[in-house]
């Protein structure tokens, strides 16, 4: 994170990269603080997209790729040099055909496609989807071999659906391309980086003339740097201006962010080489960590971190030691009007940590455990914590250890205290889910935890929950599903909240609710000593206030049939009398009594059952329609027995006439 990450801006969104580089994705409105503190994000929900699109500067080749995906199974591949916008590219492409034809409407899918590992539920994609693979991480010709394969599998269901697909392939791997991949390959070169840096100033609504872009310095710049590198200089620049510190011209703010930009890293090198002693070393740290929080809070930090790594305090009192505020100058450290610390120049505490975890790997894991003791500090506000959260995330990610973020987000559910979801869980585990590198890891992660037969914290089967619902059900649905129907045959009441979001998720949305129907019936069938939870939630699923509208009936048929199909239960009340209730408050959906009937086989103890339920409902309240929706019901059944309708319209029968 940079000094950016501070400043609250008209945008709500944020800045968002259109480049190489790690990426952070945060969602729903839990995660509303992150967007409001500039976090990048490459998410590809709609209103990012459109965010995106504002500041999205179109390669060289961009509009050819856009011209092959017009047509309905096209898949097309991008090419090019890392930093040149190329996963930009492909989400724009996907984004602008939406919208040239209309396709954002609800139940079309705009997803990215896991790159390895075993799909968890098959791609079936639909006319007019559209999908996102991005393969240019991928360095070792072993891995892209096994790509090409699946690639070649989803080229396929792609065309046969009519759906689109962009992929960005990997650089420097042209000669391991597949021949056949040539027709659809589209190379792009990077757009102007001057470009993209007025494109940015513009939207953060930055007082400037082109002329003022001319120095060399930038202009190296924008010919070199990836383009996420030039979103975050406009950012610099912006952070410049609303911190109100450094002058009130543009080419003060410009100033201030081209030395961000390139001479932090060397000025902290300088510093810690000078900086001999673990408290002053530390302070810089817990500094960088808490900045912008409280002096006492940074100060009770700074202590928790000498214990962590063991250091022994002076035997003296502390009258005699050098005092607080004479550290803090002397580290280039100030308090603002309101007591809170911050380092004198522009993105310094973003160097500071980014140093300290590249060169002191032997106390990485100390420095995790310090974190996981002091984002909990009283003195911390919420925008305090979250800022630590994403400072923790940022780093032990950028050195390769993913785990270390997992461990602190199964660390602070478990320790869960006066709220139902610990909310610096919730955020750390968004942060892992939205990295463009590690994004998968984390999504396997939580299988391997959903899955395991032991114990699983309430606490943490919360977060995982959550984050199912407000990140995973934006960008791999598929993915939420099976996680939350996992949690929700757990025990106790974090698996019935497991339970209410998984039968909400799909509800909201004809394709997973087919998805989740399909599901439990093949578990209930593959598991039929283990059924009862999966048909209970499918009986769950099927009630008409839980269908989407208009019905899909031949899902509802199939769903129906896997749960008369186990013995007669209670559990069938709540699901026929829901429908009963539907058709006398709309006559239009009498087809589900046809279908329910249907979906027993003609079984004489199923269709006694459902006899039995509509004789219950008929009496159980005084409504004009009740008597003739369970006449009509009642003449299925006797169809379905003896092959007649002459009873259509009779009164309720014995259990013994009835079989």
């Amino acid at each position: 994170m940079t000094e950016q990450d501070r400043v609250t801006v008209n945008d709500p969104r944020g800045p968002v990269n259109n480049g190489e580089g790690h990426q952070y994705v945060f969602y729903g409105a839990g995660a509303d603080w992150m967007i409001r503190k500039g976090v990048e994000s490459l998410r590809i929900t709609r209103e990012d997209r459109v965010h995106l699109a504002d500041r999205f500067v179109p390669p060289v080749g961009y509009r050819a790729a856009s011209d092959r995906l017009e047509k309905p199974g096209s898949v097309v591949l991008l090419e090019g040099p890392p930093g040149s916008g190329r996963r930009a590219a492909a989400i724009m492409l996907l984004h602008r055909f939406g919208e040239d034809g209309g396709a954002d409407e609800e139940g079309v899918r705009f997803e990215e496609l896991p790159i390895t590992g075993k799909d968890e539920n098959p791609l079936v994609p639909d006319m007019g989807d559209r999908f996102l693979l991005d393969l240019s991480k991928i360095a070792d010709e072993e891995t892209y071999d096994k790509v090409q394969r699946r690639l070649a599998m989803r080229r396929s269901q792609i065309q046969e659906a009519g759906a689109h697909m962009v992929v960005v392939l990997p650089s420097g791997m042209e000669h391991a391309h597949p021949p056949d991949l040539e027709p659809h390959t589209v190379k792009l070169r990077r757009p102007r980086g001057v470009a993209v840096v007025t494109r940015y100033l513009r939207m953060d609504r930055m007082p400037f003339r082109p002329a003022d872009l001319g120095n060399a310095d930038l202009q190296h710049l924008c010919d070199r740097s990836p383009m996420r590198e030039l979103a975050r200089l406009a950012g610099l620049v912006r952070a410049a201006r609303d911190s109100g510190r450094f002058g009130t011209d543009f080419a003060g703010w410009l100033d201030q962010a081209m030395h961000a930009m390139t001479d932090r890293a060397d000025e902290v090198g300088r510093q810690v080489a000078a900086v001999r002693t673990v408290p002053e070393r530390a302070l810089l740290l817990a500094t960088a960590m808490f900045e912008e929080a409280r002096a006492d809070t940074v100060y009770e930090a700074w202590h928790g971190l000498m214990k962590t790594v063991r250091h022994e305090e002076e035997a003296t009192t502390e009258f005699a030691r050098t005092d607080f505020g004479e550290r803090l100058a002397g580290l280039g450290i100030e308090r603002d009007p309101n007591g809170r610390l911050r380092f004198e120049r522009l993105a310094y505490a973003d160097a500071v940590r980014t140093y300290f975890w590249a060169n002191f790997p032997g106390v990485r894991d100390d420095l995790r455990d310090w974190i996981g003791r002091a984002a909990g500090l009283r003195g911390l506000t919420t925008d305090d914590r979250m800022n630590v959260v994403v400072r923790f995330g940022e780093r032990a990610m950028a050195v390769g250890r993913p785990d270390h973020l997992f461990d602190l987000v199964a660390r602070w559910a478990d320790h869960a205290t006066g709220t139902p979801c610990d909310p610096r869980a919730v955020a750390a585990l968004e942060l892992g889910l939205g990295h463009e590198r590690f994004g998968g890891w984390f999504r396997k992660r939580m299988y391997e935890c959903v899955v395991r037969s032991g114990s699983l914290s309430d606490g943490l089967a919360r977060v995982l929950t959550t984050a199912c619902v407000q990140s995973l059900s934006a960008t791999h649905p598929d993915q939420a599903v099976v996680r939350l129907h996992y949690l929700a045959l757990r025990k106790g009441e974090a698996a019935r909240e497991a339970r209410k979001a998984l039968l909400d998720l799909a509800g909201r949305d004809r394709r997973l609710y087919r998805l989740l129907i399909d599901r439990l019936r093949d578990r209930a069938h593959r598991e039929p000593h283990a059924a009862e939870p999966h048909i209970q939630l499918l009986t769950e699923l099927l009630r008409s206030d839980r269908a989407p509208d208009p019905p899909p009936w031949p899902d509802l048929f199939l769903g129906w049939e896997a749960v008369f199909s186990q013995p007669p239960t209670e559990l069938w009340n709540l699901l026929v009398s829901s429908w009963l209730n539907a058709v006398a408050g709309d006559s239009t959906q009498k087809m589900a009594l046809d279908a329910m009937v249907g979906a027993t086989r003609g079984r004489a103890a199923a269709l006694h059952r459902l006899y039995t339920i509509a004789c219950d409902w008929a009496g159980s309240a005084r409504h004009p329609s009740r008597p003739a929706v369970a006449a009509l019901f009642w003449q299925y059944i006797d169809h379905v027995q003896y092959g007649r309708t002459e009873r259509a319209g009779a009164g309720p029968r014995t259990t013994e006439e009835a079989l």
